[in-house]
């Protein structure tokens, strides 16, 4: 199985993708790969991590990890670009991954992410999935309103805005959600985040959890094939029906349908990762906040 991986600043827009590989991702082609068929060529599909220099705290990386694996598993190519400000952006997307960051990292990005927020919601619209945590996550909402009072445009994917506060919502947090079941992960957050209709949540807090705000009981928003969370965690690894969720629509988009061919070598190991995934919510689970 082929597992690629691009920087994007070396694949030119107008110009065939390039591979290369760096550190970080060397390790994640090794780890992913099993005793499967090479995909035809019809079987690729391209991973956006979207500004992982800057957004990229509490184990976020782990996400794009769990997407390569289970893809390569699923007999898909992935090939993973990562985004940073002032890159081109690739040819090809089919998915896209967004980790939380501190408001310094949100600073750096914003210029960048702006200049390219058309092109992020014709992906949106054209249903292209995307998963965005925390600070990604606020930023894909209609405004950010500092504690301060001062109010930072967002790029609108999501009906949802955020108020700055002082007091931080911190802890283990599970969910119940519609979607995809029990969702667990940990919530570490000031900006306090309120859906408008447009938006369903992701799921409704269970327990003592704090979530959107810790008001309404509400936690993360999705809005078609797009989802914003505040669970780190990370949060793919320990909730893999969120995972393939992501990668059938990545192929969806694609190919226009969904066609995994697992050998019994993947499909043991995808066995063995849910037995994992499984334990880790045990675990996770049982925490105190």
């Amino acid at each position: 199985m082929t597992n690629e991986t691009t920087n994007v600043n070396e694949t030119a827009v107008n110009e065939p993708a390039e591979t290369a590989e760096p550190a970080e991702a060397t390790a994640t082609a090794t780890a992913a790969t099993v005793e499967t068929e090479t995909p035809a060529e019809d079987r690729r599909l391209d991973i956006m991590s979207l500004y992982p220099k800057d957004m990229n705290i509490y184990g976020d990386s782990g996400n794009v990890l769990t997407i390569q694996r289970r893809m390569a598993l699923y007999g898909y190519e992935p090939v993973t670009h990562y985004y940073n400000q002032g890159d081109q952006w690739p040819i090809e997307v089919d998915l896209i991954l967004g980790g939380g960051g501190q408001d310094t990292g949100q600073k750096k990005i914003i210029k960048d992410f702006f200049a390219r927020a058309n092109l992020i919601r014709e992906l949106a619209a054209d249903g292209v999935p995307m998963l965005m945590i925390c600070g990604m996550y606020q930023l894909f909402g209609e405004y950010f309103e500092t504690s301060e009072g001062e109010k930072l445009p967002g790029i609108g994917i999501l009906d949802a805005h955020t108020v700055g506060e002082e007091v931080r919502l911190i802890g283990n947090l599970v969910e119940e959600s519609d979607d995809f079941g029990t969702v667990i992960g940990y919530e570490n957050h000031s900006g306090q985040t309120f859906l408008g209709d447009g938006a369903k949540p992701l799921g409704k807090v269970r327990g003592e959890g704090a979530g959107n705000n810790g008001k309404d009981g509400f936690e993360g928003a999705r809005v078609n094939n797009v989802i914003g969370t505040y669970m780190h965690g990370s949060l793919l690894p320990k909730n893999p029906r969120i995972a393939d969720f992501l990668i059938a629509k990545a192929a969806e988009h694609r190919y226009g349908v969904f066609d995994p061919q697992v050998t019994p070598a993947a499909r043991e190991e995808l066995d063995r990762l849910d037995r994992f995934a499984s334990e880790a919510r045990r675990v996770a689970e049982s925490r105190p906040r």
